[in-house]
């Protein structure tokens, strides 16, 4: 398993975002972002995992970096739920590590972008059965998710921020007002926010998210 890349903050880190990219990036991608972040965020370390590499069946069985397997696209995500499964379980260790170097849970934030936001949504509210500071998923779906949604007592507490663009054809955002909707029949504290932008990550996003986290950090 590659190692996470490590931002650590300006002071003594007390919070943690960990923060998993995409299909066909790597754990550099969101680096930028976090680090702009951590200008307002003086004490908040953000973790970059690295998904493992492995082939892809909707990209013509290519290797790339990949949270899990996509068969197919249509009429929803066929997915491989045992590599989705290890993901989540690589993003359970590493909360786990930063709750024993001593950050408290209910500061460690879980974030992912597309299929990277797949495994976070997944990981929060099907697989992490403690407390959490909340869950960003930006431009992402959440594949396992059904009606009505099996939530663990504490994850109905985990504040969340979806954000998604209007004209992104990767991830519909159907696909995002989905499982914004599940989480919201649970009585979960979700925001929804959309954008000008396809599938990508806006400045403006990125001040929203900052504010977001800003608040709960207080």
């Amino acid at each position: 398993m590659n190692e996470p890349l490590i931002i650590e903050p300006a002071q003594v880190a007390d919070s943690c975002v960990i923060w998993l990219h995409g299909l066909g990036a790597d754990r550099y991608d969101f680096q930028p972002v976090a680090e702009a972040l951590q200008q307002r965020l003086s004490s908040t370390r953000f973790v970059l995992p690295q998904a493992p590499t492995q082939p892809v069946t909707i990209n013509g069985g290519w290797s790339m970096p990949s949270w899990y397997d996509i068969l197919a696209m249509s009429p929803a995500r066929a997915i491989n739920r045992d590599q989705l499964e290890a993901s989540a379980q690589q993003v359970i260790s590493l909360i786990e590590t930063q709750r024993d170097g001593g950050i408290d849970p209910a500061r460690i934030f879980l974030a992912g972008f597309s299929q990277g936001g797949a495994v976070v949504l997944h990981t929060a509210f099907l697989r992490w059965q403690g407390p959490l500071g909340g869950v960003i998923a930006l431009s992402t779906y959440a594949p396992t998710f059904s009606r009505p949604l099996p939530l663990m007592p504490a994850s109905k507490r985990y504040p969340v921020l979806c954000l998604h663009g209007r004209n992104d054809n990767v991830v519909l955002p159907a696909m995002g007002r989905d499982a914004y909707e599940c989480l919201t029949a649970e009585g979960v504290d979700t925001t929804w926010r959309d954008y000008p932008m396809a599938h990508e990550v806006l400045p403006q996003e990125i001040h929203d998210i900052g504010d977001w986290l800003a608040a709960r950090l207080a």
